[in-house]
């Protein structure tokens, strides 16, 4: 490899193994939220795996826009991720019990991964005195909400909340203000890296299904008609999900990032579609394979109200990021996918004494009919 040199500032690169290397700690990270949310099925649980999901889009931001500043990744680079990875294990095994013995580990693990990606964006940067400037505009008030979540992870119950919800505002307060600055941004890379934490999410969903196979299996059962009637909806649920983002959404976005003009609107493009409209789309995903699991497991039996909500939940999530990216891309609805929302969301509800298989069964039928009839539309 000696003597062949980075890819130029400008030039627009696809992502680095190593920031895939990275995203295996959050296959980790996203498991164990998904197992909170399947053992403790109260608002107040859904409350905490929504913070713990808010932390944990922070530093794998931050991760993504530094890769995003760097000509390339070349050894120095690798080097910052690998430390990243190996630190972001841990954090992974303590998302469970970061409301409590595991708070100060899941705190110092994820401010350390930001701090990370900083000397990233430094290092980036240091032929680019705008560019310089604008990082060290974004890392000052991030270094207040790593203090905060340092100190949330000192308190206790309540207080632990609050820091921690206070670290999020100001991480949130300090992306409007980037909004003002000047960034470099590859399109192709942002899209990329966005995709790839989609399919990590929608594999959430292939794990938490695979569970009763092991069950029954470890227990020298076959698998019956219902629980194999169970994966094959849950496994469409999955398919249809991936169609739904990657066969329309995810191109047309990217094409369109690539038309906007300037630093600073392409930045803000950037943060608007990718940094907070996929968010709720990651969020609703895992969500969505809560309910799934619960459903695989017991496909014979009614779903819980608690689970229907997730399950109509994430769906809503989901619908609902990519309803903000089209409009902020370009300034439409996509009219059937929020009818098609409304019609499983009855569905879910009205069929509360169905057995599980059912009622998955219907969301499929009725995510496929929504898919369809808006190929139609935009094919005529």
């Amino acid at each position: 490899m000696k003597g062949i040199p980075l890819p130029p500032a400008s030039e627009d690169f696809t992502a680095d193994p190593v920031e895939l290397f990275f995203d295996l700690a959050y296959v980790f990270a996203l498991s164990q939220i998904v197992g909170l949310l399947v053992h403790h099925p109260t608002w107040g649980g859904v409350g905490e795996a929504a913070m713990l999901f808010a932390l944990l889009w922070l530093p794998w931001q931050q991760m993504t826009w530094a890769a995003n500043a760097v000509s390339g990744n070349g050894r120095a680079v690798r080097t910052i991720f690998l430390i990243a990875t190996v630190v972001s294990v841990p954090m992974a095994a303590a998302t469970p019990s970061a409301f409590d013995a595991g708070g100060a580990v899941f705190a110092v693990a994820l401010g350390a991964i930001m701090v990370l990606g900083f000397g990233i964006q430094i290092l980036g940067s240091k032929e680019h005195a705008t560019l310089r400037s604008s990082a060290i505009k974004w890392m000052t008030p991030n270094l207040l909400a790593i203090v905060a979540l340092l100190v949330g992870a000192a308190l206790s119950d309540g207080a632990r909340m609050i820091a921690w919800g206070v670290a999020i505002v100001i991480v949130l307060a300090a992306m409007i203000l980037a909004g003002q600055s000047e960034w470099l941004i590859r399109i192709g890379h942002m899209a990329e890296r966005h995709a790839l934490i989609v399919i990590i999410a929608l594999g959430e969903i292939i794990v938490a299904i695979g569970l009763p196979v092991v069950a029954a299996l470890s227990d020298g059962d076959g698998l019956d008609l219902a629980t194999i009637g169970a994966l094959t909806a849950a496994g469409a649920f999955a398919g249809l999900m991936w169609w739904a983002y990657f066969d329309r959404v995810m191109p047309a976005l990217e094409h369109r990032g690539e038309a906007v003009e300037g630093d600073r609107d392409r930045g803000r493009y950037v943060r608007d579609i990718y940094t907070w409209a996929h968010a709720p789309i990651v969020a609703g995903i895992v969500l969505a394979a809560a309910a799934l699991e619960e459903v695989a497991l017991h496909p014979e039996s009614p779903v819980p109200t608690a689970f229907g909500v997730m399950l109509a939940g994430g769906l809503a999530l989901t619908t609902a990021g990519v309803a903000a990216a089209i409009h902020r891309a370009f300034s439409v609805f996509p009219p059937e996918r929020i009818v098609g929302l409304a019609a499983i969301v009855v569905w879910v509800f009205a069929g509360a004494s169905l057995n599980g298989v059912t009622i998955l069964a219907g969301v499929v039928a009725l995510m496929a009919v929504t898919l369809v009839v808006e190929q139609q539309r935009i094919e005529r």
